[in-house]
């Protein structure tokens, strides 16, 4: 392993009878670097993250945190990271400070520093006043920030994140990945799964996991530019109607939901007037159509429905 890598995954497979639920994943996290695992329900990102965090042994392939092998050395592997899931691992019947005071035992962190380090971490995560709060009586916005806290008492340089902000509102998200960023830049290296596109956009590197297996890896901007054809965005009346008519253009890829307007990618700009043509035609006025930059949500369904055509083709065949 490389030691400017906190992570390397090589071929990383995990099957579970006949099922394959990851499936010959190849990635690697640079030290201090932010990796987003994007993907729907399903798609493998949790079993990628149990086997990174020695939880589930490979399949086959391998992968290296920190150093350490996670098949052969998982108990290393363990004492050198921090995790937080969706479920936040808190005790709703303990207080901010001995949520705190618990993980610190757990993860043997001295005496001598915890006092100190306890002093940062509620600093960090804004939970001052809430000391002798009790886990219970927190909104989800502050227990996310104190589950946060206490993946990272025992100060570990690698941190993954499984869908850490689901079910919190949009600000205390943004507000959360803002600490993330704060850790980032004092060196910790972290993965975080999520299925919220306006996320992804934070992280360095985005892997984008569909049926088990990783289909694109770069940084935002170049997935966006690397999006095959031309994004259209179409406004119109009716749009459920012009969606499925749109559908069935030949120079039409693939149609999508984007609010109360449609995106709509084509081989070329040139489809534009087939387009209008075919709206008109079926009584459906187009208020307004223009090209526009693919968002992350654009490249992922593209990517979907690109995997799903070829299936089909195989299956086929």
């Amino acid at each position: 392993m490389s030691k400017e890598n906190a992570v390397e995954a090589v071929q990383l497979t995990r099957l579970f009878g006949d099922f394959t639920a990851v499936d010959r994943v190849s990635f690697e996290i640079p030290r201090g670097e932010i990796f987003g695992l994007l993907g729907p329900n399903g798609a493998g990102k949790t079993t990628t993250i149990r086997m990174l965090c020695g939880i589930l042994k490979p399949t086959s392939g391998e992968a290296r945190v920190m150093g350490f092998d996670v098949a052969r050395h998982a108990e290393d592997v363990k004492q050198r990271i921090g995790y937080m899931s969706q479920k936040f691992a808190l005790y709703n019947d303990l207080t901010v400070y001995e949520n705190l005071d618990f993980y610190a035992n757990l993860y043997g962190v001295k005496r001598e520093t915890f006092k100190p380090r306890l002093t940062e971490l509620i600093d960090m995560a804004g939970l001052q006043g809430h000391e002798k709060q009790l886990t219970a009586d927190l909104s989800g916005a502050w227990r996310q920030r104190l589950a946060l806290a206490c993946a990272i008492v025992h100060a570990p340089p690698m941190l993954f994140l499984d869908e850490p902000t689901a079910g919190v509102d949009p600000i205390s998200r943004r507000e959360f990945w803002e600490m993330i960023y704060t850790l980032a830049g004092q060196g910790v290296s972290v993965l975080a799964t999520t299925h919220y596109m306006d996320e992804a956009e934070f992280c360095n590197v985005i892997g984008m996991m569909y049926n088990a297996r990783l289909i694109a890896l770069n940084d935002p901007d170049s997935l966006k530019e690397a999006m095959e054809g031309v994004l259209l965005e179409v406004d119109c009346a009716q749009p459920g109607n012009a969606e499925s008519v749109l559908q069935a253009l030949p120079e039409v890829t693939d149609v999508a939901a984007h609010g109360v307007s449609l995106h709509v990618l084509v081989e070329a700009e040139t489809a534009e007037p087939a387009i209008r043509q075919a709206l008109v035609q079926n009584g459906i006025n187009p208020r307004r159509i223009e090209r526009v930059l693919p968002s992350l949500e654009d490249v992922f369904v593209s990517l979907v429905n690109k995997e799903n055509r070829l299936r089909l083709r195989a299956e086929i065949e």
